[in-house]
């Protein structure tokens, strides 16, 4: 077994958190689309915010693979709990690498969500594509003046700091963006209306835009113009843990299949008993675990220092579709009642569509293998 006592404990204890804090509250939180900040706070004190930061900075300095545990059992309990620990791990991961020691000083504050924070990229005409990026930063007196606005934006409507890309240089494309650690409580930033969603409704998402905001010059973050750089340099990370986030969701799935299926009887026996839902389960058990694998084996190639963007990509694409197409397993399991609001594979099932769709959509991800194999060849 390749995982160690650290591992397995850490593992053990997310686990725990999941099934006594947040599974029993998840429909609640899904109805009422209500922002958790009481399990935020238990999950801070537990150490589960920033896993990869290192202990002279305040983390607790694990490896990416206890990361992914962490994703994978959080998400177990409701995705939208674990979605806001990637966020604080791509955030945390980039004041760890790039920060100066004055930014460094936020994580305390961002660890222990006493800072909620929001990372943002996304515009109206810049998703997929990057170098649409409309957001402008220009030089004053005294630091910058931000303009434009960002979209979909994770923490949106609670956050107080945002991580903003914006473009410095029009001049240069990819070269030409910088990140802004902003205030959003400054004057001249605006937040749109909370999203209503599909799936992890308690995930809060919506807009901000950004009018002659004042941003000091200490708080650019890295070297001017290496921002998109930076942005990508932690996608990789982002997702192996957005991988484990729907792993969690399909085993989630498979657990209540399974319960299901032992106890719902037709014809005078369990519907166990028949073989199109033995045959549904073990698809759904395969799949699972050769999902998980892949991004264990992403997390170690992370954690070995070696070239991880393919087995990144691979988890993340295997791992959404998987979480789409077996939780769908999961409710034709439980038949009519799989259908209906208040049963957990209804929830599950919507949770997982969004987990082929952000951190690069799955077919961004096939181009990303695709392009990894031409350049560097089939071999392994």
């Amino acid at each position: 077994m390749y995982l160690n006592e650290t591992h397995l404990q850490v593992r053990e204890m997310a686990r725990d958190f999941a099934d006594g804090v947040v599974r029993p509250i998840a429909e609640a939180l899904d109805r009422d689309e209500r922002f958790p900040g009481e399990i935020f706070e238990q999950m801070a004190e537990l150490g589960l915010f920033g896993v990869g930061v290192p202990e002279e900075m305040g983390g607790p300095g694990f490896d990416s693979l206890t990361y992914a545990l962490v994703m994978e059992e959080l998400s177990r309990g409701y995705a939208s709990i674990a979605d806001q620990c990637g966020l604080v791990e791509l955030i945390s991961t980039l004041l760890v690498r790039h920060g100066t020691d004055e930014q460094r000083a936020l994580l305390p504050s961002i660890l222990g969500m006493r800072t909620k924070v929001a990372y943002c990229i996304t515009e109206p005409e810049a998703g997929t594509d990057v170098s649409g990026i409309r957001t402008t930063a220009v030089r004053d007196g005294s630091g910058w003046i931000l303009n434009g606005g960002k979209v979909w934006i994770h923490n949106a409507p609670v956050a107080d700091l945002a991580f903003v890309l914006a473009r410095t240089d029009k001049d240069k494309g990819h070269r030409g963006m910088s990140i802004f650690i902003v205030d959003l409580h400054a004057k001249g930033v605006e937040r749109g209306p909370k999203e209503h969603k599909m799936g992890q409704r308690a995930s809060q998402v919506g807009a901000l835009n950004f009018s002659d905001v004042h941003v000091p010059a200490d708080m650019l973050l890295g070297e001017e113009g290496r921002g998109f750089h930076m942005m990508m340099s932690v996608l990789d990370k982002g997702r192996v843990g957005i991988a484990a986030l729907a792993v969690g969701i399909g085993q989630a799935g498979l657990e209540a299949a399974v319960d299901y299926a032992a106890t719902r009887k037709q014809f005078s026996k369990p519907i166990a008993d028949f073989q199109g839902v033995q045959w549904l389960l073990a698809d759904m058990a395969k799949d699972i675990e050769a999902a998980r694998l892949l991004v264990h084996s992403a997390a170690m190639k992370i954690d070995a220092g070696q070239d991880a963007t393919k087995a990144c990509s691979m988890a993340k694409c295997f791992a959404g579709d998987m979480a789409v197409a077996r939780t769908a397993d999961a409710v034709q399991v439980f038949g009519g009642s799989g259908y209906i609001r208040g049963f957990e594979v209804e929830r599950l099932y919507r949770d997982a569509k969004i987990c082929q769709i952000y951190e690069g959509t799955n077919q961004i991800q096939r181009m990303i293998i695709a392009r990894e194999l031409l350049a560097k060849g089939a071999r392994v």
